[in-house]
């Protein structure tokens, strides 16, 4: 499984799911998946919703290995 912390970070930054979407060129939909963990982000996607956080993908994006 794939978690993130992208909720947290936009609460941070005190900014709406639709204005992080409107950022890295997805609809708000997309990133209520992410944050509901119903979608998983493509590298690219991954990597400019980091870019935007200036942060790491790692920092971002955690991956955790099931049993």
């Amino acid at each position: 499984m794939i978690k993130n912390k992208i909720a947290k970070l936009r609460k941070e930054k005190k900014i709406t799911q639709s204005e992080l979407a409107e950022q890295v060129g997805v609809i708000r939909q997309t990133i209520t998946s992410l944050e509901t963990y119903r979608f998983y982000p493509t590298l690219d996607l991954a990597y400019k919703i980091a870019k935007y956080f200036d942060k790491h993908i790692e920092e971002v994006f955690i991956f955790e290995v099931g049993d």
